[in-house]
């Protein structure tokens, strides 16, 4: 149900370092490119799983057959923190659909908040793969609001959802409140939350640091 891709070691390994390292933060370009490439090696690693069908294939010189992906895939991520991620899955699920949510929070204290929803497009969903992404997986609960709102597009196939950073009670928070059998693929688990629901010792602000702060 979890697949924590830092558990292997490999070049995956220096995408998660770097988008951590705050030095190399100050670099808005290679920090969204950073989170393009770990969603283009989770794209890779969550392929494996999807249903291939083979296909005829005419070349130059003769006929050949291939096996390429039968599943219908849509896209869906968070505005506008997920923008990178999301180029990322689409560089290599280049013929999916995609969905967007504006998801945010709304402060009531400094550590009390409700996520609110306001934006949602959406193709069918109805017997398709639909991978989620966001970079950053603190309490599960925008996932959760975000996922309610695709609801109304159609029952998928099955849910997948990808992001950079993740904890132990968002994981659980997902796993029970989403459908059976939704696969979560991170490329870290952080214990520790701050009052403010904010992941150590993480990131920081995901999309500031891809795209500015904001006011």
């Amino acid at each position: 149900m979890v697949i924590n891709l830092s558990k292997t070691d490999s070049v995956f390994g220096n995408f998660i370092a770097e988008i951590r390292d705050e030095i190399v933060q100050r670099d808005r370009m290679r920090f969204r490119r950073n989170l393009e490439r770990i969603s283009e090696i989770m794209a890779y690693e969550l392929s494996k799983q999807l249903r291939f069908s083979t296909v005829d294939v005419t070349t130059q010189l003769g006929e050949t057959t291939a096996r390429t992906i039968k599943d219908e895939i849509v896209l869906a991520t968070i505005l506008r923190a997920g923008l990178p991620m999301h180029q990322g899955l689409l560089n290599y699920f280049d013929k999916a659909e995609s969905a967007f949510v504006s998801a945010y929070r709304k402060h009531t204290t400094a550590e009390d908040f409700d996520i609110y929803v306001e934006y949602c497009a959406a193709p069918t969903l109805e017997g398709k793969v639909l991978i989620i992404s966001d970079p950053m997986l603190a309490t599960g609960n925008s996932m959760y609001m975000v996922y309610k709102a695709l609801e109304k597009y159609g029952k998928p196939l099955e849910i997948h959802i990808v992001t950079a950073i993740s904890t132990p009670e968002a994981i659980d928070f997902v796993l029970n409140k989403l459908p059976a059998k939704t696969k979560i693929w991170t490329g870290g688990i952080d214990d520790e939350l701050t009052a403010q629901s904010y992941i150590v010792p993480g990131i920081g602000d995901a999309g500031d640091l891809a795209f500015g702060d904001k006011i």
